[in-house]
């Protein structure tokens, strides 16, 4: 074979071995964005079950004090989805809250938890929902009255209640405990639920996880800090994983509404040790009384 034609196959041989080592980086990095939308709760937000919408595709209401919202379209059609959006406009959205165009989002968009997450499981995630079908669906604008439909009164509640930055292990504490953390406090975004929130729908921070009577919907989201009485206090780290992989308490009832949801569409899928680091995390805080049902 003539030299230059042993090059030229040579050339072709690389191209070929780096072709191939992109396209399993690729499917791995879609493999982990797969289980980070399962731990985010992704399609449960953003699929409007109810009227048989499309996984993904947007469009599920969510009634608050301010208004009702509908979920956006996060397939990747280019027109009503986003399809057009780069890595850097998608990790800014979880990051910053901040649309492409500028604009900022509600935070009933829960990025005040997901700008904890690091960069590599924003990109993986988003290499997950861009390998999934594009669908062309639109989604009704939210309904909220004035004032709180002004999107720039958003720049006064950021600097008021939102801190961005990803978590930061505590050296203190053991790799467990940290990733429990991660999970509760950026991934799983618990907190969004089950911490009470003030008069400007902010969540107060010294009640994480002491549950509220008004929570997603208007129905009421139990204390989960390890309060005997009035939280999980009383539950071994085995009762929680359990009730994370299956949904049914200690005493055997079972979850309903939106945290059935999470579980059914999510967090039972996630691993063994990720729901003991969860369980391990959530009961070593400190306990909260906050009788939900008696609004303590």
């Amino acid at each position: 074979m003539p030299t230059g034609t042993r090059a030229s196959a040579a050339a072709v041989l690389v191209l070929l071995l780096l072709a191939a080592g992109l396209a399993l980086a690729d499917d791995a990095a879609v493999e982990r964005g797969e289980y980070l939308s399962r731990a985010a709760g992704c399609v449960g937000c953003h699929t409007d079950v109810e009227n048989g919408g499309p996984p993904f595709a947007g469009g599920r209401p969510l009634d608050t004090p301010f208004g009702t919202f509908y979920s956006p379209n996060v397939t990747p059609d280019r027109e009503t989805g986003i399809g057009a959006w780069s890595d850097e406009d998608f990790v800014r959205a979880l990051r910053e809250g901040v649309a492409p165009d500028g604009a900022h989002y509600f935070p009933v968009f829960p990025y005040p938890s997901y700008t904890r997450m690091t960069d590599a499981d924003m990109r993986d995630l988003k290499a997950y929902l861009f390998s999934r079908d594009a669908v062309r669906r639109e989604v009704p604008d939210h309904d909220v009255p004035f004032p709180f439909s002004w999107r720039f009164l958003q720049t006064g509640w950021k600097l008021l209640f939102f801190s961005k930055g990803e978590y930061r292990p505590d050296p203190a504490r053991d790799a467990e405990w940290n990733r429990g953390a991660y999970l509760v406090r950026a991934l799983a975004h618990c907190g969004e639920c089950h911490t009470p929130r003030n008069v400007l729908g902010a969540p107060v921070d010294d009640r994480f996880l002491a549950g509220t009577p008004d929570g997603p919907d208007g129905a009421p989201v139990p204390n989960i800090t390890p309060d005997p009485r009035t939280g999980i206090g009383s539950w071994s780290a085995g009762d929680l994983v359990q009730l994370l992989k299956s949904g049914l308490k200690p005493d055997f009832d079972d979850v309903q509404g939106s945290m059935y949801e999470a579980i059914e569409h999510g967090l039972k899928f996630l691993t063994d040790e990720d729901l003991r680091a969860t369980a391990a995390y959530v009961l070593s805080l400190d306990p909260i009384v906050n009788d939900v049902e008696r609004r303590e």
